[in-house]
């Protein structure tokens, strides 16, 4: 059974930077193309980040090119999106997800398996 877990979420003035994790049990991320997505009070869930599976080519949001990167530590199965220059729009619950096996970032389909998410706040 794959479990996803997001951790890293908190309160930070804008300017500053966060840096959430994506540990996984049951599932290699190696093998899986893994995303962050992230949900804003009243609107849509839209998609951040993503690193494919094996060589770890990645995808960003408009919104997120030169603030944000994602990175995979292979040894820790953990994905990890770094977070710059954060900004109070990047308020959301932001939630990693894996996609289907041999499909990848680039690939129109959604992920498969989700974590439960972590609260992200961008106040002074």
């Amino acid at each position: 059974q794959v479990q996803l877990k997001e951790s890293g979420g908190g309160l930070v003035q804008p300017g500053g930077s966060l840096t959430l994790s994506c540990s996984a049990s049951g599932v290699n991320l190696y093998d899986y193309a893994t995303g962050w997505f992230r949900q804003a009070p009243g609107k849509e869930r839209e998609a951040v980040s993503c690193i494919n599976f094996s060589e770890g080519l990645t995808k960003y949001a408009p919104s997120a090119k030169g603030r944000f990167t994602i990175s995979r530590d292979d040894a820790k199965n953990t994905v990890y999106l770094q977070m710059n220059s954060l900004k109070p729009e990047d308020t959301a619950v932001y939630y990693c997800a894996t996609y289907y096996y041999g499909y990848g970032c680039y690939d129109p389909v959604q992920p498969d398996s989700w974590g439960q998410g972590a609260q992200v706040t961008v106040s002074s």
